[in-house]
């Protein structure tokens, strides 16, 4: 026989929840807003956070209530990834370990029936900058950076590889990789990775309108549209990127992090002060 739980088992709280307390989900009318709320780790993503957002595309879709999703972060932070450094209230598993699960939104997002609009208020990078990416129009504040550390770190990132080729091209791709360079809002619209730029002040009110005007296209017409551009972005090389992650190079990538230190990949003469 089954026992039924316990009426003491922990619950969720009433009403919208996405798992974490770092995530909060609110109902404007017919759009959702899934907002990061993580100050005190600069929104760093925990792997529960991470899950919330691909759960709440899933309840976006579910609920005939919602036409869309809105995800915007506070402060003057976005997302700047993964919490390579652990803690938080729901750290229910370090993060190394969690890179190789299936906890990701981005192949939600791309997939989502309905319309999913990022409000890039700031610093936009790793796991935040792939949020951007694959969500169907992203409206960025004109505070907004952008980059993507993860060679440093020793990780084989194959889904960056893969859309940032098919969205700005080999070239500016190894750049970006590479070199780990900090892009502005306005050389990320010049090289094709955000849809809009606007005055920080005026980004949750744009964002809303571009959501309201994606929402009211043919539904059924729009995901032909989506699944053709989803088709172009294709697949990445997941067996390799999933062996790089318990690969030596980020092992070391992760204690660097920690330790604050440059790997020890680096060449003695190049190494500098503090992590890169």
């Amino acid at each position: 026989m089954v026992s039924s739980a316990s009426e003491d088992s922990p619950r969720p709280p009433d009403g919208d929840w996405l798992g974490t307390p770092y995530l909060s989900f609110r109902r404007e009318g017919a759009i959702a807003v899934c907002t990061l709320d993580r100050p005190e780790a600069r929104n760093a993503m925990s792997p529960a956070m991470y899950f919330g957002i691909r759960y709440a595309v899933g309840r976006v879709n579910a609920d005939p209530d919602l036409a869309g999703l809105l995800i915007t972060g506070t402060g003057d932070v976005f997302a700047p990834g993964g919490d390579m450094g652990g803690g938080g209230a729901d750290n229910w598993i370090t993060f190394g370990s969690a890179l190789g699960m299936d906890i990701t939104p981005f192949d939600a997002l791309r997939s989502s029936a309905k319309p999913v609009v990022s409000a890039v208020n700031g610093l936009c990078q790793g796991g935040g900058l792939q949020i951007a990416l694959c969500s169907d129009v992203s409206v960025v504040s004109d505070r907004a950076t952008f980059r993507v550390p993860e060679l440093f770190r020793g990780i084989a990132d194959t889904y960056y590889s893969q859309m940032l080729a098919r969205l700005i091209g080999p070239v500016r791709t190894r750049d970006l990789m590479f070199t780990g360079r900090v892009l502005s809002a306005q050389e990320a619209l010049e090289w094709g990775m955000v849809t809009r730029v606007v005055a920080h002040e005026e980004l949750l009110g744009t964002a809303r309108d571009i959501l309201a005007q994606c929402c009211r296209t043919a539904p059924g017409a729009r995901a032909v549209i989506k699944s053709s551009l989803d088709a172009y972005l294709g697949l990445f090389d997941r067996i390799g990127m999933t062996s790089s992650l318990g690969a030596a190079e980020a092992v070391e990538g992760f204690a660097a992090f920690k330790e604050r230190r440059s790997p020890d990949w680096v060449h003695p003469e190049l190494r500098v002060e503090g992590r890169l």
